[in-house]
């Protein structure tokens, strides 16, 4: 690729960045709502249910809680990304782009900027929620940015998964379909619960969950309550790069393949 071309497709993904942007600020309650959800979602599990919750090891819920939730709102963006894309393949928008003098790829880059920044904002929410509740990080800055790393890690993988559904889907009317796929997963790993607490072929998948991972290495980086002794808890923090590399590498030649297949 010349640097002329580079040039071209950095411009293109900034502004396909700055059109999504753009649909987001006209919807400012959309967005609103889904920055709200998890923090609720917090407030609830912290609040109502968390007196009755024991965290293996000992600990407090709320510490215990906060970082599986961050994991979890980055998991919960791939609806965002799915129905972005979904719109834009359903109205034809995505075929306009094919047919347009611009970079292949900057639809792409694009969209992935874009969720990217609101992944930023989503995580500025959560961490202000959970200092509300009581949630500190204590085991220093460089730790802690490396946790937070490791969560935008897991949401920039996730992104390749939303676009490929995405292009896969009939319309945007499908993300029920996606959470149906999102949602169990997402559940089912130590976000909220530990995976002790569970029957033991459950509590294998869990601790086997990409998810589990990420949370489990965010809570020994922050220094939060960490649960779980299987090889795969012990080795979070390696587990934690692997599988998001393994999720990337995957479903973007599968979303590229597919892309370029449209209208075909």
């Amino acid at each position: 690729m010349s640097v002329q071309t580079l040039r071209w497709a950095v411009a293109d993904g900034r502004v396909l960045t700055a059109r999504a942007l753009a649909h987001w600020a006209r919807r400012p309650g959309e967005v609103a709502m889904a920055l709200l959800f998890p923090v609720m979602v917090v407030l609830m599990m912290g609040y109502l249910f968390g007196g009755q919750m024991d965290v293996p090891g000992g600990g407090n819920y709320r510490e215990f809680i906060v970082p599986g939730m961050f994991a979890l709102t980055m998991a919960f963006g791939v609806e965002t990304t799915f129905t972005a894309i979904a719109s834009d393949a359903a109205k034809g928008v995505a075929d306009r782009f094919r047919a347009m003098p611009m970079a292949s790829s900057a639809v792409v880059v694009g969209r992935a900027t874009a969720d990217m920044l609101h992944s930023v904002v989503a995580l500025a929410v959560m961490a202000a929620c959970g200092v509300a509740i009581g949630w500190r990080v204590h085991d220093g800055a460089a730790k802690a940015l490396a946790g937070l790393g490791l969560l935008l890690l897991l949401r920039f993988s996730l992104i390749w998964l939303g676009i490929y559904l995405g292009l896969m889907a009939k319309g945007p009317e499908s993300v029920a379909t996606v959470q149906l796929l999102v949602w169990p997963i997402g559940f089912l790993s130590s976000a909220l619960v530990a995976p002790s607490t569970m029957p033991g072929w459950l509590g294998a998948i869990a601790e086997w969950n990409p998810m589990s991972a990420t949370v489990t290495a965010c809570r020994d980086l922050f220094g939060d309550p960490v649960s779980g002794g299987s090889w795969a808890a012990q080795h979070s923090v390696l587990m934690a790069v692997v599988w998001p590399l393994v999720i990337a590498a995957v479903f973007a030649p599968l979303s590229v393949r597919r892309y370029h297949a449209l209208g075909r």
